[in-house]
């Protein structure tokens, strides 16, 4: 069926100035992620301490068998990156998951019943944001062992007042509307007016905060391994390779540098993929 002119015009209009290249690098991280290990050249955990800060490929000494070089136990760099991606994603989702859907029930409710309820929500937002993140990491890495789990119940704890600060700005301005004075005076119940009138209509705000929320979940993940509050060996993760090679920086900076342009890459990619997201469902914008 042949598309009209209007059609053709608001899929273009839809279509312009796609971040291409973004788009691409986070599609290689998510595929690297999804591989497993069916796409890793080599082993990630397997030594070979003849190739022991074997350069990259493009320096002298370098090969294309490890086309990133190797590490101080000569593991190959690439491998390690492509494993590395599958705990940044783990990661990504269920803390964006968890953080998110905390966040949006608690702005709802706050936003839209107001009064008590409103000023106590708050002031538990305004605590939650008071506590430094990694200050609440070292207590939970006290009281719990640190790994994958600890990282990610830091992070919707630490995220999940984000979005609950601008759902709540959303609600109070969407709950005066007349359709959903209409829905009460027609006796339709609290649950429902969340589920069919609010949650559709701050579903663009929760895809774009979760978009740009990608990036500073990868980085909070990357520093609280680094520090040694996050994954452990013998995972592997981004974080994790920067705080083995940091000691070796002087003579091997090729181990500490690559893992540091993947963060770089895909933290970059998700926030211009968000901004454009961001202008793309927001009407104002889009008029513009």
């Amino acid at each position: 069926m042949a598309l009209s002119t209007q059609e053709f015009a608001m899929r273009a209009d839809w279509l312009r100035g796609i971040p291409w290249l973004p788009l691409a690098v986070l599609g290689a991280v998510g595929l690297c992620a999804a591989g497993g290990d069916l796409l890793l050249p080599f082993d990630p955990g397997d030594l070979d301490l003849a190739a022991a800060f074997k350069p990259p490929a493009w320096l002298p000494g370098g090969s294309m068998a490890n086309p990133l070089g190797a590490d101080n136990l000569g593991r190959d760099i690439l491998s390690r990156i492509m494993a590395g991606s599958r705990v940044s994603v783990i990661v990504t989702f269920y803390a964006i998951l968890f953080s998110g859907s905390i966040g949006a029930v608690a702005g709802m409710i706050a936003g839209y019943f107001g009064g008590v309820v409103d000023t106590m929500l708050m002031r538990l937002i305004e605590i939650q944001q008071s506590v430094p993140a990694i200050a609440l990491a070292l207590l939970l890495a006290a009281a719990l062992e640190p790994g994958l789990w600890t990282v990610i119940v830091v992070i919707v704890l630490t995220y999940w007042a984000w979005y609950a600060r601008i759902i709540r700005g959303e609600i109070m301005a969407l709950k005066g509307r007349d359709y959903i004075a209409f829905a009460r005076v027609a006796g339709v119940g609290t649950p429902t007016i969340f589920a069919r009138h609010l949650l559709p209509n701050i579903f663009n705000t929760l895809v774009v905060l979760a978009t740009l929320q990608v990036g500073q979940v990868i980085l909070f993940e990357a520093s609280l391994s680094f520090l040694g509050l996050g994954i452990q060996q013998p995972d592997i993760s981004w974080g994790l390779m920067l705080s083995d090679a940091r000691q070796y920086i002087t003579n091997a900076w090729w181990a500490i540098t690559m893992p540091g342009i993947a963060i770089m890459l895909t933290c970059l990619s998700a926030n211009v993929f968000g901004d454009w997201l961001r202008d793309r469902l927001d009407p104002q914008l889009r008029q513009l």
